[in-house]
C-alpha cells in the first residue's frame, strides 16, 4: 500500500490574553478575549473551519512586574490554559488542543490527572506542551528561578512520572459488572514506585488512561538541553528561526538524535513560527502591517524584546535610526537561552539599525511574513520541500481579523497545491497527525514505540535515575 502524500502541519499559536503580537491598539484587535470565553469559542471554530492541526496556548506562572511592561504590554490577565481548553473541548471536534504546563513549577501527579481528563473530554485531542518556564520561582517558594541544567533534568524526570502514571490502567481494568459486583481489576492496575532525584510518586493514577494512550507531547527548547529533550519527547515542536539554512540545520539536528531514542523521525513535526500579514496583494499586505505597526509604542516593544532575550543594552533608549550596539560579551541567561542566541547571532550578521530590528522582530523572534495567498504559500512550500520544516506555527498578528484571513485566503491557496488538507482524517490528535496511539508499556506485549526513553534505559526512566520499579496491586 502507498503511503499517503506528506503534507503540511499547521499549529496556532495564541496567548491565555487573546491578543496577538503587540498590536492590541489596533481596532480590529479584541482586548477582553481574557474573560469573555465567546471570543475563544469564535477563534477555534474559525481555526477548525480551516482545518488546522491544533490551537497551542504559551503560558507561564508569573506576571512581568517591569513597570513598562505591567502599564503597556498586554501580558495579564490571562486563562489558565488547561482550563480554557477543557471548554473549547465542547465547542469543536476536531482540533488537537494543547496547552503549555510547566514542569518546573508543577508536580507530575496533577499534571497527568489533568492531561488525561482533558483528552477524555475532548475525544482524544488534548497535548501537552511540556515546557520548562523561563521564570516564576518566586511564585513558589523560591527567591530565584531554577538554574537552565537542573530545569532540564527536572523536566525529564517529570516526563517519566507523568508517561508512567498514563500507564497505570490496562484498557479493560474496569469491568464494573454490576452481577458480581466487581468494579475494578487489581491485577490490571499498577502503581509507579517511582523514587528519583526530584520526585517520588506512588501512583496509580485517578483518572483513566488517555484516549490517546499519551496526550500528544508538544516541546519548545532549542538549546542543547532543550533539542536533547525534543528528540526524546517532543512530537510537535515549536521552535523559532529567522535563517532557513539554520532552520534546516535544526531539522536534521534533531530528528537524528531522535533514533537513538528508537523514534521515527516522520513522526517528528518540526513547526517553527511565522507571523503572516495577509493581503489580496503585496500593496494591501503591506498597508495592513504599517496599520498594526501604527498602532504599537516602539519603547514598549524593544523594552520587551530586551528583557526577553537579556540582552545587556537598552535598546528603547536608542535613536531609531541608530545601529544596534551589541556588546562583545552579552551576559549569559538563566531564562531563554535560544531565543538570545537566535537575536544576538542575528544582530551580529546583519548589523541592523533599531528600526529595522524592530520591524524584522515584531513576532518576538520569528518570522514576520508580508504578502500574498500565493508568496507566503511559496515561502511555506519552500521551507516544507526543502527539508527545514514540517509545518508552521501561525501566530497571527490580530484576532479575529488576522485569523479569518489567513484561513479565508491561504489555506485555499495550499489546498491548491496539494501541500495541505481538505478535510481532517480521523477524530483524535493522532489520526490527523498520521501518528499511532502509545501502546501502554505494563499491559502490552511491547514498550511503546516512537516516544521512547534513552538507550539503555527501562523505558519511563532517564538513563541518569534509578529504573522505576511497578507492580500490580495485590
Amino acid at each position: 500500500m502507498s503511503q499517503p502524500a506528506r503534507t503540511l502541519r499547521l499549529g496556532a499559536y495564541m496567548s491565555g490574553s487573546g491578543v496577538q503580537g503587540d498590536s492590541w491598539r489596533h481596532p480590529d484587535a479584541d482586548t477582553d478575549a481574557y474573560s469573555q470565553f465567546a471570543r475563544y469559542r469564535h477563534y477555534a471554530q474559525e481555526l477548525e473551519r480551516g482545518l488546522f492541526d491544533a490551537l497551542f496556548f504559551f503560558d507561564t506562572p508569573f506576571v512581568s512586574t517591569d513597570p513598562v511592561a505591567l502599564a503597556h504590554s498586554p501580558g495579564a490577565p490571562r486563562w489558565d490554559p488547561v482550563v480554557l481548553l477543557a471548554g473549547l473541548a465542547g465547542a469543536t471536534e476536531h482540533i488537537g488542543l494543547v496547552a503549555s504546563v510547566s514542569t518546573t513549577y508543577s508536580e507530575p501527579y496533577n499534571v497527568a490527572r489533568a492531561f488525561a481528563s482533558l483528552d477524555h473530554l475532548s475525544g482524544g485531542r488534548a497535548g501537552w506542551n511540556l515546557v520548562t518556564s523561563t521564570g516564576g520561582g518566586q511564585n513558589f517558594n523560591r527567591d530565584d528561578h531554577v538554574d537552565h541544567a537542573v530545569r532540564y533534568e527536572r523536566a525529564n524526570e517529570f516526563y517519566d512520572v507523568v508517561t508512567g502514571l498514563w500507564d497505570s490502567h490496562a484498557d479493560d481494568a474496569f469491568p464494573r459488572n454490576k452481577a458480581t459486583g466487581q468494579w475494578a481489576d487489581p491485577s490490571r492496575i499498577r502503581t509507579l514506585d517511582h523514587r528519583g532525584k526530584h520526585f517520588q510518586v506512588r501512583g496509580p493514577l485517578n483518572a483513566p488512561r488517555p484516549v490517546q494512550g499519551w496526550p500528544v507531547i508538544a516541546q519548545a527548547g532549542s538549546s542543547e538541553a532543550g533539542r536533547e529533550l525534543a528528540a526524546r519527547a517532543g512530537e510537535l515542536l515549536y521552535t523559532a528561526a529567522q535563517d532557513i539554512e539554520e532552520a534546516r540545520a535544526f531539522y536534521t539536528d534533531v530528528k537524528t538524535r531522535a533514533l537513538k531514542y528508537g523514534r521515527k523521525p516522520e513522526h517528528i513535526f518540526i513547526l517553527p513560527g511565522v507571523s503572516p500579514i495577509v493581503g489580496r496583494t503585496q500593496s494591501e499586505a503591506e498597508d495592513i502591517y504599517d496599520s498594526l505597526l501604527s498602532h504599537r509604542d516602539p519603547a514598549v516593544v524593544l523594552n520587551a524584546l530586551t528583557n526577553y532575550a537579556s540582552l545587556g543594552i537598552d535598546l528603547a533608549s536608542l535613536p531609531f535610526d541608530a545601529k544596534v550596539p551589541l556588546p562583545d560579551h552579552v551576559p549569559e541567561t538563566n531564562s531563554h537561552k535560544s531565543r538570545q542566541k537566535l537575536l544576538v547571532d542575528w544582530i551580529r550578521r546583519e548589523e541592523p539599525t533599531v528600526r529595522q530590528l524592530y520591524t524584522r522582530f515584531t513576532g518576538g523572534g520569528h518570522r514576520v511574513l508580508v504578502g500574498t495567498p500565493a508568496s507566503i504559500a511559496d515561502d511555506f512550500q519552500h521551507w516544507f520541500e526543502t527539508g527545514a520544516a514540517d509545518g508552521f506555527s501561525i501566530m497571527f498578528p490580530s484576532a479575529p481579523v488576522g485569523i479569518t484571513s489567513f484561513v479565508d485566503l491561504v489555506v485555499p491557496e495550499l489546498q491548491r497545491r496539494g501541500l495541505f488538507r481538505t478535510r481532517y482524517e480521523g477524530r483524535t490528535f493522532r489520526e490527523n497527525l498520521g501518528v499511532p496511539p502509545v501502546p501502554n508499556r505494563y499491559f502490552d506485549d511491547h514498550p511503546p514505540h516512537d516516544i521512547a526513553s534513552p538507550a539503555g534505559a527501562a523505558p519511563g526512566t532517564s538513563a541518569d535515575q534509578p529504573a522505576e520499579t511497578t507492580a500490580a496491586i495485590a
